[in-house]
């Protein structure tokens, strides 16, 4: 299957320039990145066809080899009469392809050696969220102290109107070559330190870096439904690479509060809600809280403390999913307390109408009591 022309995937024109290529890349690169479209295999293959585009047309010599002999330049075989890249050959061609896995794929080009250019460091930035905040989601402004591309320069860190120069020890490959008697040692060339290029003439902001400290305000949406422990990615927000190295991502890890009310379990809620004697032995209706106000919960005559009742829908959406979690309420009978002689009075008729025998009236209470006796008979046997 042929490959679209390089400069036809950027939508750039063959005198473009760096900064407009770069530009182009980093517009397509937002629209195509894997983490932004879902798993979309056609775009997951746009993005690799742009990286690998952008890749080519930074590169002072393999755009030579381009314009001059199209994607034959980087076949097996192709190029070899003219010298290939510095000396690099197709190993070089072979690094862009690690790049662009290892970007989607989270692994590297297996035993191919390290690209020359450095990806920026990620981020970790710890947000703290209230119940509320986490089930229902919100946007957040954040300041992140961080490396960022220097303008004057386009991150190249050659001051403006000039280039940076190929490396005339590795010819632009990064590494050199070692022999020692049968076996070929690479290493990081020494006199680019493995960059490929030299800068002579430096940027005066960025003394070369491609890179200068700045605080960045962004914009972070939080997702309804997030939980302790979750992580939300932006993508490009981390570190600026060295160089005009591509820049790392920012991760944004959520840590909820504790609620005075409730306590989450997935995407359930539970609370418990104390209710009075009488409520629990003649039954009745209670408001009971949830996050979206106030709610009726009919209890029944006879309810015993410990019991759960459930209320459906009404606990935390899936951010995953999308599913409703639900509301489980314990209820906990509360003893009176303060009483008045009167009120004392009627505890003690109740007492007494239910007369000796209780286990009518009090099941579990005859129930346990019962119990001991066998046991303790038990033992005298």
């Amino acid at each position: 299957m042929s490959k679209r022309d390089y400069y036809e995937v950027l939508g750039v024109s063959k005198d473009a320039g760096e900064r407009d290529i770069k530009k182009a890349y980093k517009r397509l690169a937002m629209k195509y990145h894997p983490d932004r479209t879902a798993g979309d295999k056609d775009l997951e293959t746009k993005f690799k066809e742009v990286k690998e585009a952008y890749e080519i047309l930074t590169d002072d010599q393999k755009r030579q080899m381009y314009d001059q002999y199209g994607h034959a330049a980087f076949e097996q075989g192709g190029g070899g009469g003219h010298g290939g890249f510095g000396g690099g050959g197709q190993g070089d061609f072979g690094d862009i392809f690690g790049d662009v896995f290892g970007d989607i794929f989270g692994g590297g080009g297996g035993g191919r050696r390290q690209s020359r250019q450095q990806r920026g460091s990620d981020l970790r930035y710890n947000m703290d969220l209230s119940l509320e905040e986490a089930v229902r989601g919100k946007d957040v402004e954040i300041k992140v102290p961080t490396w960022v591309s220097c303008e004057p320069c386009d991150g190249s860190g050659a001051k403006p109107g000039s280039k940076p120069k190929t490396c005339t020890t590795c010819h632009g490959a990064g590494q050199v070559q070692m022999r020692q008697g049968f076996f070929a040692v690479q290493q990081t060339c020494p006199t680019c330190q493995g960059q490929g290029q030299i800068i002579s003439d430096p940027c005066n902001k960025c003394h070369g870096q491609g890179r200068v400290e700045k605080t960045k305000t962004l914009s972070v949406k939080i997702p309804a439904g997030v939980d302790t422990g979750d992580r939300i990615r932006l993508t490009g927000e981390g570190e600026a690479g060295m160089h005009g190295a591509p820049a790392g991502d920012l991760y944004v890890q959520v840590s909820v509060r504790e609620h005075p009310i409730f306590v989450r379990d997935g995407n359930n809620l539970y609370c418990e809600v104390p209710i009075s004697f009488t409520t629990a032995g003649l039954g009745g209706e209670i408001e009971v809280p949830t996050l979206d106000g106030r709610a009726k919960l009919k209890i029944p005559s006879e309810t015993q403390t410990g019991k759960m009742f459930r209320m459906r829908g009404k606990g935390v959406k899936s951010v995953r999913s999308g599913s409703q979690g639900d509301l489980i309420c314990k209820v906990v009978i509360e003893t009176p307390v303060n009483l008045n002689e009167r009120q004392r009075e009627l505890l003690k008729e109740l007492d007494e109408s239910m007369g000796k025998d209780s286990s009518k009236n009090r099941p579990k209470e005859q129930g346990f009591f019962d119990g001991v006796k066998k046991f303790f008979d038990d033992l005298t046997k």
